[in-house]
């Protein structure tokens, strides 16, 4: 039997039904077969439309869905399509690819014999498409399943049109159409051009207590350019930027990129009290650590809903890291109340997967500290401080980093000049040690402090290291070392010696 034909013949004898064959028929099932790749996202088969061979996956995922709602989720070994031919009818389901897949088809003749000849292969198809109707049946009388803000969209939650003003109004002018429109917020605008966005928050903050006076333009104390979402958008975009950024007022605009409304965080609280936003709420309330680190361990909570309500892993990623980033917030809020004023502007910042969001629950830390050139990093403060936030993220769940990449290692707190010395020397003389940490520090990310600290600094890093071509290669071979165990048909490979031997 030829190599090829014989490893596909070892994989459909590891699953059912075609593990219940005789050998002789098994052995010539193979050449029956085609093979055929289906990239992610793309249709395999659509309720209503005929189709003449079962698809068996042999590797990746398809999703078979009813309507839109979720039927199966058919992994590696899976098979589809049964109930149409079983049936001799239109398909009843659309199946989507949900991971570029390599499926195996065989031919409805091949199908409609091993069924005729082998009850086993006839009571799993009958069984399959039993429970796939039964699940499509249990949907349709969940209507409501999951968390709000995976069901409704933004233009869902517009209720009432916003407040807008010219850049020439005066701040008294808007204050009064703000309180007369019973809104906290105001979008200046330029014609059909949003320009900017007036909050309570920035009355407070930019106007009373900075003592501007109330005649000045509105345009002198707004926030221009604002975050803004698309009104098609579900509400999970709007919780995932207001928790990102820590805002609570987004503009919507329409598929025409102008202004369709404005959602607050006064409309997610109608949609689902046990959001994210709420718990970085929460966080930003707490006067002691240890309250902090009790309402860290909701994150866990917030994670399961994500992933059981189908969540994408980046979703995932980018609600766990602004958790993340709100306890770590706080522990830097409430250190800076026990030790007094910093001695001089500073950033703390995150680095390696913290920055890219990709954290995990159980993940360590990779923190560190960039001063404004002039500061001293042996001052204690600076060192006080690490200790006590590094310490708070430990009691929450994220370890120490083994390889004391935090801030609480000198080597790590120090003033722009001399961060902009070490990428400089990461850049011109890549050893080992060098490129695993530019592997790190390129990914920095400002969390709390005076970002513009970390703007500049990252952008000449990052022209310095994309100009050495020593050090790209020496990053692009340390990745290429690190494999991952994927065989070609995208099945994990195994140990084949040794302790952990399969």
């Amino acid at each position: 039997m030829d190599v090829e034909l014989e490893e596909v013949r070892d994989f459909l004898a590891a699953h059912p039904p075609f593990d219940a064959l005789p050998a002789e028929v098994l052995d010539a099932l193979p050449a029956r077969c085609t093979m055929r790749y289906a990239r992610r996202g793309s249709t395999v088969m659509r309720a209503g439309l005929t189709s003449d061979r079962l698809y068996v996956v042999r590797s990746g995922a398809v999703d078979i869905t009813d309507a839109g709602r979720l039927v199966d989720r058919v992994g590696e070994g899976g098979s589809f399509g049964m109930s149409a031919l079983l049936e001799q009818a239109p398909a009843r389901y659309d199946v989507t690819v949900r991971e570029d897949a390599l499926l195996l088809t065989v031919p409805q003749e091949v199908v409609q014999r091993l069924v005729a000849e082998h009850p086993a292969v006839a009571e799993h198809f009958m069984a399959t498409h039993r429970d796939r109707i039964r699940r499509a049946l249990g949907e349709l009388q969940r209507p409501e399943r999951g968390s709000a803000v995976f069901r409704t969209s933004v233009k869902e939650m517009l209720r009432v049109p916003p407040v807008l003003a010219p850049p020439a109004t005066s701040i008294a002018e808007a204050a009064r159409a703000m309180a007369e429109g019973g809104t906290s917020s105001l979008l200046v605008m330029e014609g059909e051009r949003l320009v900017g966005i007036l909050t309570d928050r920035d009355l407070r903050r930019r106007v009373l207590a900075a003592g501007v006076d109330p005649g000045r333009p509105v345009s002198e104390v707004m926030t221009p350019d604002p975050v803004t979402v698309r009104s098609g958008a579900l509400a999970l975009e709007v919780m995932l930027e207001m928790t990102g950024r820590n805002i609570h007022h987004l503009p919507v605009l329409d598929a025409q990129g102008r202004v369709a409304g404005l959602v607050t965080i006064t409309d997610l609280v109608r949609l689902e009290r046990s959001s994210p936003v709420y718990l970085v709420t929460d966080l930003a309330r707490q006067t002691e650590v240890r309250e902090v680190v009790r309402l860290s361990a909701r994150i866990a909570r917030v994670v399961d809903q994500l992933v059981s309500e189908d969540a994408t892993a980046v979703d995932v990623g980018r609600v766990v890291g602004a958790l993340v980033d709100a306890v770590t917030v706080r522990l830097i809020q409430l250190a800076e109340a026990e030790l007094g004023p910093p001695p001089a502007p500073y950033v703390w910042v995150a680095l390696g997967s913290a920055a890219r969001e990709e954290q995990t629950l159980g993940g360590d830390q990779d923190n560190a500290l960039v001063l404004a050139d002039g500061a001293d990093p042996d001052d204690p403060w600076w060192g006080e401080l690490a200790e006590r936030v590094v310490a708070g993220l430990e009691a929450a769940g994220w370890e120490r980093c083994p390889g004391e990449v935090m801030a609480t290692n000198p080597r790590w707190r120090l003033p722009v000049g001399r961060w902009r010395a070490h990428f400089r020397r990461w850049a011109a003389e890549p050893e080992p040690d060098a490129v695993l940490q530019a592997a790190i520090f390129y990914d920095m990310r400002a969390v709390h402090g005076d970002t513009a600290l970390v703007d500049g600094l990252r952008a000449e890093a990052v022209a310095l290291g994309s100009r050495s071509e020593l050090l790209l290669a020496y990053m692009a071979g340390h990745a290429a070392r690190l494999r991952p165990p994927i065989g070609f048909f995208r099945s994990f490979v195994l140990e084949d010696a040794g302790e952990h031997r399969d």
